[in-house]
């Protein structure tokens, strides 16, 4: 069942510049504090969604000229909702639950915490600071962050998608590929993204082997309220 649920969705979000990797509900809740658990039995399917450099071009950009008069908030974030949510009407007979990276609870607790959802669906390693042997930071909060063995730090991740009535008992989970496996280039990684991260050298902590375009990262690197005029919707900067 999975199998073909995760075909169906490549075959979706594929051509849009999305990946889709999958998890059992169970391997994230054992990794983290009830507070945070996802509210559904520990075999239920489900799968991290990830924006890959090409989204850029073959999702948002699309979806902009189509959509111009009807994009009343974040264009990415109203992209990628358009998008998951439209996965429903290829599994007309399946329930699926849809959860975006910027929602958050009444409590102010985003509804899932993307990193290690990407972390044990194998999609990304999420390097913390209990990664580091010899901690030099001290006294201060350093925060943690994702790599792809492919892009590196040159994606984001996007939402879930889950099948409460899939239950898959069988699933084998895959590690993720620890890219970042030296001491001193974890020590660095850590640094930059919590230092640096504006200038975004992070993201190129291994060599990867494709990058968000110069128009991309222009439209990443401005304020969100001054991006609809990258994109041409004057409209809304008025």
């Amino acid at each position: 069942m999975e199998e073909r649920v995760a075909e169906r969705l490549h075959g979706a979000l594929g051509p849009l510049g999305f990946e889709v990797h999958a998890f059992k509900v169970g391997w994230y809740n054992a990794v983290l504090q009830p507070a945070f658990h996802l509210p559904y039995p520990d075999d239920t399917l489900a799968f991290v969604v990830l924006s890959t450099p090409s989204m850029f071009d073959k999702a948002l950009k699309p979806f902009v000229n189509k959509e111009r008069l009807k994009i009343i908030r974040d264009p990415v974030d109203q992209c990628v909702s358009h998008h998951l949510s439209s996965v429903k009407e290829i599994f007309p007979d399946q329930k699926v639950d849809v959860m975006f990276d910027y929602e958050i609870l009444p409590s102010r607790r985003p509804k899932f915490l993307a990193q290690t959802a990407a972390h044990v669906a194998g999609a990304a390693y999420y390097y913390q600071r209990k990664d580091v042997k010899l901690d030099p930071w001290g006294e201060k909060k350093i925060f943690g962050v994702c790599i792809h063995p492919k892009y590196g730090g040159w994606f984001a991740i996007r939402g879930l998608l889950l099948f409460p009535d899939v239950q898959v008992p069988l699933l084998e989970q895959s590690a993720p590929v620890d890219c970042v496996s030296a001491e001193e280039k974890r020590t660095e990684l850590l640094e930059l993204f919590n230092f640096h991260w504006q200038d975004g050298r992070y993201r190129d902590i291994i060599e990867a082997k494709e990058r968000y375009s110069e128009d991309q990262k222009t439209y990443f690197s401005t304020p969100p309220a001054e991006r609809f005029r990258l994109l041409g919707l004057t409209h809304f900067t008025e």
